[in-house]
């Protein structure tokens, strides 16, 4: 069998990461990403968990803190998350006291979810964790190498939204 070529013919840049195994050699770019979006994802765990926290939750309550209320199917939307996702991290977050649910006076169907003032006390410290994880991602990075990082990461994603 034979490795799969790039379709310009050509050979794939160097990379600056680990040995890249056999068969991800033609997508140097996505195994870059793929171990960097590991080891991201591993330390926001980790400091999530201090907080009580699994990771994606953070980002749902830094969007109630900052919005207020919202239906549940919205969020749903805003977050890029799917419904069983979001019932599992509401029902979470209810648990623990840090939202609420009541039915959407307009929509039998739908669900509000409120944050709590117990969750208030929350917010400090998650705004802190997420400077921490900024902070171990880009330390020793310039400002010129994080706006680029910032502007190559941009269009990596809208390349995959297109084909999404």
């Amino acid at each position: 069998m034979t490795t799969p070529r790039p379709p310009s013919g050509k050979e794939p840049g160097p990379t600056a990461g680990p040995v890249c195994p056999a068969g991800l050699r033609c997508g140097p770019v996505s195994h870059a990403i793929t171990r960097v979006a590991r080891l991201h994802r591993m330390l926001e765990g980790s400091l999530l968990r201090r907080a009580g926290l699994h990771p994606g939750q953070e980002a749902l309550m830094m969007h109630l803190w900052e919005t207020g209320a919202q239906r549940q199917s919205e969020l749903t939307a805003l977050l890029g998350s799917d419904s069983a996702t979001m019932t599992r991290a509401v029902q979470r977050l209810e648990r623990a006291g840090f939202v609420r649910r009541v039915p959407c006076p307009t929509d039998r169907r739908g669900v509000i979810i409120e944050p709590t003032a117990a969750s208030q006390a929350l917010r400090q410290e998650i705004e802190e964790i997420w400077w921490q994880l900024e902070e171990a991602t880009v330390s020793g990075l310039t400002e010129e190498e994080r706006a680029t990082a910032l502007r190559v990461l941009d269009r990596l994603e809208a390349n995959l939204a297109n084909r999404a």
